[in-house]
């Protein structure tokens, strides 16, 4: 079985910013781009948030954005606490009201 491609998780506000920074429309971005005027628009608005490699590749060009600028990549994501099976939180504690600090 083939694995699936990776995405890579994309600013939606970034990809926005830069477009209108070299006065192109959405659907001329789109366009020269080869995807959709609606799919640009999901990607700047966050509803969608990642891209296959090719596509984030052309996206780039268009921007005239070089290889190792991660501006238009997503920023990392914050390490989320979990919830251990037995109940117990991982991370950081906050001090029970009653307690001093």
């Amino acid at each position: 079985m083939e694995r699936p491609q990776p995405t890579i998780p994309v600013d939606g506000a970034a990809i926005r910013t830069r477009r209108k920074e070299l006065g192109l429309s959405r659907n001329e971005c789109a366009k020269a781009a080869g995807i959709t005027g609606p799919y640009l628009s999901q990607l700047e608005l966050g509803a969608r948030r990642e891209m296959r490699p090719p596509t984030y590749t052309r996206l780039r060009t268009v921007l005239q954005i070089q290889q190792d600028d991660r501006r238009l990549l997503a920023p990392p994501e914050e390490p989320q606490h979990r919830k251990d099976t037995d109940g117990s939180h991982q991370g950081a504690g906050r001090p029970h009201p009653d307690e001093p600090d």
